[in-house]
């Protein structure tokens, strides 16, 4: 069967989007490979609207990541000062909306639900990414979200309430595209609260997991999209969307 247009088209920008991201220095060669691959699954799934949301979640989250980062990182760990992504970290915030796109094509019945998870796991991608590096220049109180005792920013479960809303906009973002032309829909602000249900989760495992060295960065962004996309499942269920 012949490649339609669409695809082509597809192809080669991701093709193009990779070659920029490492000629820039935003993706190693693993990573390029890899944002491609996510970005082809998330586009099977839910076509250009996926691809936009996948889009502004890279863009703003480079951005943010390179906003007076001189700054951010006397804060920060070795390893969280790179710039520049490798494959693991692509696929740690990437890998479940892939997946999930996947699963549109191999269970077509169930496709409303699997590219509204996709949604929401891109949606606390951009919550998480935004409230870290953004929160860290514009929050004023720091506290550990399990002991909510005042600590010093930078560290794995430390957040602020203005970076929690700027997550929370992140979200809204991810939730406007998904339901453009179908405003008033129950579906964003389901995707905002599971944007923040995986935010929050993020942090929760920072504090508990992360900090102490059991898991590292990757593990906790993957969790965080996975319980993301598991809680707007769970919500729609209950309200039957």
């Amino acid at each position: 069967m012949p490649i339609s247009l669409s695809y082509l088209i597809v192809i080669v920008l991701l093709t193009l989007g990779a070659y920029f991201s490492i000629r820039e220095r935003k993706l190693t060669l693993g990573g390029a490979i890899a944002a491609f691959c996510v970005g082809l699954a998330v586009f099977m799934g839910d076509g250009f609207r996926g691809l936009i949301m996948l889009t502004a979640f890279f863009l703003l989250g480079t951005l943010a990541t390179s906003w007076e980062k001189e700054k951010k990182n006397q804060f920060k760990s070795k390893s969280d000062r790179a710039t520049t992504r490798d494959a693991g970290q692509v696929l740690a915030n990437g890998g479940i909306p892939a997946i999930l796109g996947l699963l549109v094509l191999w269970f077509p019945h169930h496709s409303g639900y699997f590219r509204l998870m996709m949604t929401a796991a891109l949606s606390s991608a951009m919550a998480d990414t935004l409230s870290s590096e953004l929160g860290m220049l514009y929050g004023r109180w720091f506290f550990n979200i399990i002991t909510f005792r005042k600590e010093r920013k930078g560290l794995d479960g430390v957040i602020s309430i203005t970076g929690l809303l700027i997550g929370v906009a992140g979200s809204a973002v991810v939730a406007l595209i998904y339901c453009f032309g179908a405003f008033g829909s129950k579906r964003f602000g389901l995707i905002i609260l599971a944007g923040t249900i995986g935010n929050l989760a993020d942090s929760i495992l920072g504090a508990l997991y992360e900090r102490k060295g059991l898991i590292g960065n990757n593990t906790v962004n993957f969790l965080n999209t996975l319980i993301a996309a598991l809680s707007v499942w769970l919500c729609s269920l209950l309200i039957s969307l």
